[in-house]
């Protein structure tokens, strides 16, 4: 049986977030430079879409996440800030333009996401490929981690996708299997788990993401670590959720540092390579760390 911290969680009852959750306003020139470097370019980032909270620290160190194939999403996971609709932009042409963002901006480990395209046969793939490809050509010294959507089992765009030449590939589960339903209306924990397992199968670095606070129980925290070292995971990354609007899922508590800290422990233990837990921890999160993770 595995010992819980005295201390798990803060209820939520309209008081103000705690005081671990609360972060600088974005600011600096560098910050304001990566800004403008976004918008001359016409380029969309989670950092922006997702309303990060690490937003300021990351811009104002010269980085951020690029989100690939549009700003609107076909899914309607009730967690996410991205909007939902019929999405109708499809550049082309734009892998060259991320790739000369990632050069002007001399980024020396980039994550690029994208929203789900569930009405594109291939999925977004060949723009994945295209923009992972592009920016290598463009940027050799640069490493990547690209964080890919839910393929819906469609494996061979999932391969186009992972065969670009990028270092980390990444698939967020998102919360805990029961309460996929609820978060995650149009995905499956299986589907999800097998992309990873085929991810690793393919010789890739693999990691995902999930967020706490949503109701789950530790047990089945527990439980999800262990099939996702079943399915070949290398880093794990977890952090609280928290509520972009009133329309979205409500927070039903927030997790102490003192429990993430548990909870990376116990990762760990039961044989993950590495993992980022923490309040404020997002996917790309620290994502430079991550490169040399060893595949095993």
């Amino acid at each position: 049986m595995i010992e819980l911290p005295v201390l798990t969680a803060e209820p939520v009852d309209g008081r103000r977030k705690p005081n671990w959750l609360r972060v600088k306003l974005p600011v600096g020139a560098e910050y304001a430079r990566v800004r403008r470097l976004v918008d001359d370019n016409k380029l969309h980032t989670i950092c922006e879409s997702g309303n990060c909270p690490n937003m300021g620290e990351c811009w104002g160190a010269g980085t951020a996440t690029f989100m690939i194939l549009g700003n609107v999403c076909t899914r309607s996971c009730s967690f996410c800030a991205v909007a939902t609709g019929r999405p109708t932009e499809y550049d082309t042409d734009e892998p060259r333009r991320v790739a000369e963002a990632i050069r002007t901006m001399g980024v020396k480990h980039a994550v690029i996401t994208s929203v789900n395209r569930d009405e594109l046969k291939d999925r977004g793939a060949e723009i994945w490929y295209q923009t992972v490809v592009q920016t290598k050509a463009l940027n050799p010294t640069t490493t990547i981690e690209t964080l890919i959507p839910d393929v819906k089992g469609n494996w061979d765009a999932l391969h186009r996708m992972i065969e670009g030449g990028q270092e980390v590939v990444s698939h967020n589960m998102e919360t805990v299997p029961r309460l996929y339903r609820a978060i995650r209306p149009q995905a499956r924990w299986e589907r999800s788990l097998e992309q990873i397992a085929r991810t690793k199968a393919a010789g890739h670095r693999t990691k995902t993401g999930i967020m706490l606070g949503l109701g789950e129980q530790p047990e089945e925290v527990y439980q999800a670590m262990d099939e996702l070292v079943q399915a070949g995971l290398h880093v794990l990354t977890l952090g609280q959720y928290l509520q972009p609007t009133k329309m979205h899922a409500a927070v039903e508590e927030f997790i102490t540092p003192e429990m993430f800290d548990h909870y990376r422990q116990v990762g760990l233990a039961k044989g993950i390579k590495y993992v980022e837990s923490g309040p404020l921890v997002r996917s790309s999160y620290h994502a430079e760390r991550h490169v040399n993770v060893p595949l095993g």
